[in-house]
């Protein structure tokens, strides 16, 4: 599915952080480094869409590759309190998976310097034996028809589980760089298309709520 917005829009070629945004991510760095724990922390979806469309925006979604983001927001809490910046921090919880509405991974959520952060693994989703939606994407073949246990992801694998090409786009605060995975992110996003990463197909049939996004998005 392709729709075509009326305008061209200005996109940046760096995203510009803000002063808290800074402080946030430099935090989870030292969270990384202070347990030496080989994670990739990049931040996924309409925060990097609207930061390269000079956005504000301050809900920032975490994604990442090897840990549940409980697990994680965990570890950053324990760090915050060893420096003296726990009280910082406000514990929003977690939201359970639910299948039933195609949300299939548990996600952790907190309050920073005013900012909803929410921490979640990559994801690698399945397949039901009723069903023939795919549920995991093979980088080389586009999907791969097996059923497995979930298991983490990699980014690729998560942009094309995304429901448009412009909400793909990651950024990785480890080398301070936008990453398009799908290779259309970022042209979609300057051309104003809407634009699947998968066959509608199957991106809709994944979530049949992302069509109202898509037109959402359209319209704007």
């Amino acid at each position: 599915m392709s729709i075509a917005t009326q305008h061209v829009l200005q996109v940046r070629d760096k995203i510009e952080l803000s002063d808290i945004e800074r402080r946030i991510f430099d935090r989870l760095l030292a969270t990384v480094r202070h347990f030496n724990l080989q994670t990739q922390v990049r931040v996924a979806g309409g925060w990097v869409r609207d930061k390269l469309l000079a956005k504000d925006c301050y809900d920032i979604d975490i994604a990442l590759d090897n840990m549940m983001g409980t697990e994680f927001v965990n570890k950053v809490k324990e760090y915050l309190v060893s420096i003296g910046e726990g009280k910082d921090v406000h514990d929003k919880g977690k939201i359970k998976p639910n299948p039933p509405r195609s949300k299939h991974l548990e996600t952790a959520m907190m309050r920073w310097f005013d900012m909803k952060i929410d921490f979640v693994n990559l994801r690698s989703e399945e397949y039901t034996e009723n069903s023939r939606i795919p549920s995991k994407l093979d980088s080389r073949e586009c999907l791969v028809l097996l059923s497995m246990k979930q298991s983490f992801g990699t980014p690729e694998v998560d942009a094309y589980r995304r429901d448009l090409t412009i909400n793909s786009l990651f950024y990785n605060i480890h080398t301070d760089s936008v990453e398009d995975f799908t290779k259309r992110g970022i042209s979609d996003l300057k051309s104003g298309r809407i634009v699947t990463p998968l066959p509608p197909k199957a991106t809709f049939l994944d979530d049949p709520l992302r069509v109202l996004r898509a037109i959402r998005f359209g319209i704007l």
